[in-house]
């Protein structure tokens, strides 16, 4: 029960310090997401010139950048939702009476909530009679037991002697986003919902790039 507790106790803290300083959390996620993008591009671009101008390479830099993407998929859903810019297609609920509209998009929001926490961890299905078992938690936590390596990242030779590490790096501390990404996104959808319920915003997602692009360059086209 370690990971739930710990997962519980990491969306309260974030409950509250958001609610005293929404700006610094903004910033925070923003900076992880920037930070990640920017590993994956200089890992790249240096395996790009060791391959191809001295003909050598680091042999763990196709699975580390494949995690860093894993990681901006899923820490950065939930920023989408928090944020609305995920793309949506919503012409057709646009055209319903205000009150089906709401429902719709508390419907919307309802969604993402269940499909956050039947990823999370699905076991509670069996209460109505679906054969579900595990999740997120679950096949993290097989991982933490059993204490595997990943297949190509190693840690250097300094830290395993200095700290009696084992060669690979474990697989669990990389697929610690798996969990933690689908509890946030369960928690922005949650907010997302009481947002929308209280009529603070339309919808869970409401991303509308070319008609922000068209807005802000308004002025431009009548020129």
């Amino acid at each position: 029960m370690g990971l739930p507790i710990a997962i519980v106790v990491f969306l309260v803290l974030l409950f509250f310090v958001e609610r005293a300083k929404p700006n610094l959390v903004t910033r925070i996620e923003e900076n992880v997401l920037a930070t990640i993008l920017a590993t994956m591009t200089l890992v790249s671009f240096a395996q790009v010139i060791a391959r191809y101008g001295f003909n050598t390479g680091w042999g763990g830099a196709l699975e580390f950048t494949r995690i860093l993407f894993a990681w901006m998929i899923l820490f950065g859903m939930s920023y989408g939702i928090k944020t609305g810019s995920h793309l949506g297609v919503d012409a057709i609920i646009h055209l319903l009476p205000k009150k089906a509209f709401k429902v719709t998009a508390l419907f919307g929001a309802m969604c993402g909530i269940l499909y956050g926490v039947i990823f999370l961890y699905g076991d509670w299905l069996q209460f109505f009679g679906a054969d579900a078992r595990g999740g997120a938690i679950d096949y993290w936590s097989k991982f933490f037991k059993i204490g595997i390596g990943l297949d190509d990242l190693r840690y250097p030779e300094w830290v395993q002697e200095m700290f009696g590490a084992q060669e690979r790096v474990q697989r669990w501390i990389a697929y610690i986003i798996l969990p933690v990404g689908l509890a946030l996104f369960s928690y922005r959808c949650t907010q997302a919902f009481f947002q929308i319920w209280r009529g603070d915003r339309d919808l869970m997602i409401a991303g509308h790039e070319a008609e922000d692009l068209v807005a802000e360059n308004i002025n431009t086209l009548r020129d």
